[in-house]
């Protein structure tokens, strides 16, 4: 699938620094480990409804983890999908009238204006689950032959065929993964969210309330697919695994999205993933915080939504609210208000009256942009760097104006 044009990233004089990331499953800062190479894989939308802050804080988090790892020299393998058939999309274009299909392609075209719109590094690989049932099935198939999988009544289904459930007990004993490998939540906590969060923790016949939903069998009304499995689609987690581990190999570097994925979707990610393969899934498992507004989280369902559409609809530049968003750490939580714009607007003109008239050397801003940035991806700090030199009053070196395009993706220059 199409994703959107690449920005232009400038090339920074000397080699930047690896970053420490902060890993969800050990609570520790870490530096993977590269060969000259990392992978990332970063879960995508859900297209029905357009592109929110929340999203957009989301992969500019992973958009800068890619800037620092470019600017450190590794090549760099990145894939994102996006999940355009699942009951949210299928409700929605019920309660709307709208086919599926056409819903998931407009919404999918919304999120590439608004990606490119904020010069965010475009994925490798950009995947619709559409476009991979017969792989998932494949992968499923094989769960179920090494008894990681097991069959689940389902009287309204096609001909009453089965269900099918990732055996969660079976994988712990036979894979590196176990249940809360990633997430560290005790069981209430993990049952309370999965039932929140698409889970079914009351269906009958599970052998856990935990285990998820591998292969969805056909039912009237619904999308299905003729597999391996016999017609019907994908659950939710396997999408993911089997997209990134048929692109990416067996062990990524990092694993990423938003908070509200770490559970139940990343720990299954990583669960069915190590099912198939054998191995821990990611070196580190990454997730950017939640933005509220109104005093709740930011979410399709709730409706609160700020569109990044609607926001350059009415004249705002795009570089703003990527300002906005960069001024809080991608771990952090936080509130979406009228006075962020505000501020972020305040602060661009300032660069870029500063950036006027670039002349002479750098003089350490490029080291000092490297190095917050190396600190768990610190944009605050970098930011305030930024400031710093803009209120010291020198001009602006060409160097630095490089390394702020190339490293937060504020072209001054435009």
């Amino acid at each position: 699938m199409k994703s959107w044009s690449r920005p232009e990233v400038p090339r920074i004089a000397g080699t930047g620094i690896l970053p420490r990331l902060y890993d969800t499953s050990t609570r520790k800062l870490v530096v993977p480990s590269t060969t000259g190479t990392a992978s990332l894989y970063v879960c995508g939308i859900t297209p029905y409804d357009a592109t929110h802050l929340g999203h957009a804080a989301t992969y500019l988090a992973f958009d800068t983890l890619l800037r620092v790892w470019i600017d450190a020299g590794l090549d760099v393998t990145y894939v994102q999908n996006t999940t355009d058939v699942d009951d949210p999309l299928l409700e929605r274009a019920a309660a709307t009238g709208v086919d599926w299909r056409e819903l998931a392609a407009s919404q999918t075209d919304l999120f590439r204006g608004d990606m490119e719109a904020l010069s965010v590094i475009p994925p490798d690989h950009y995947v619709p689950v559409t476009a991979v049932i017969p792989e998932v099935a494949a992968a499923v198939n094989i769960m179920l032959a090494d008894k990681l999988a097991y069959e689940v009544e389902a009287d309204d289904s096609v001909d009453s065929q089965p269900d099918l459930y990732f055996d969660s007990a079976a994988a712990a004993d036979t894979t590196p993964w176990h249940l809360g490998l990633e997430s560290n939540l005790d069981r209430d906590e993990m049952l309370a969210l999965f039932g929140e969060r698409g889970g079914d923790p009351d269906r009958p016949g599970k052998r856990d309330p935990l285990d998820p939903l591998l292969w969805r069998a056909a039912r009237d009304g619904e999308p299905v697919w003729d597999t391996v499995l016999g017609p019907g689609r994908p659950g939710w987690h396997v999408e993911c695994s089997v997209i990134a581990v048929n692109r990416l190999g067996s062990q990524i570097t990092v694993q990423g999205g938003g908070s509200d994925l770490l559970f139940p979707h990343h720990e299954f990610s990583a669960a069915h993933a190590s099912a198939l393969t054998g191995e821990p899934f990611a070196q580190v498992y990454s997730h950017a915080g939640m933005i509220a507004y109104q005093g709740e989280k930011m979410s399709k369902s709730l409706g609160n939504l700020v569109l990044v559409s609607r926001l350059v609809e009415d004249g705002v530049d795009p570089r703003v609210i990527r300002l906005a968003l960069l001024a809080h750490h991608y771990r952090s939580d936080w509130e979406w208000t009228d006075e962020a714009l505000e501020s972020a607007g305040t602060r661009l003109d300032s660069w870029l009256s500063w950036a006027a008239s670039p002349a002479g050397r750098d003089d350490g801003l490029v080291s000092k942009l490297r190095e917050a940035l190396a600190d768990d991806l610190d944009t605050p700090a970098t930011l305030r760097q930024v400031d710093a030199a803009v209120l010291h009053g020198g001009p602006a070196s060409g160097e630095a104006l490089d390394a702020i395009h190339a490293l937060l993706g504020i072209d001054l220059s435009a």
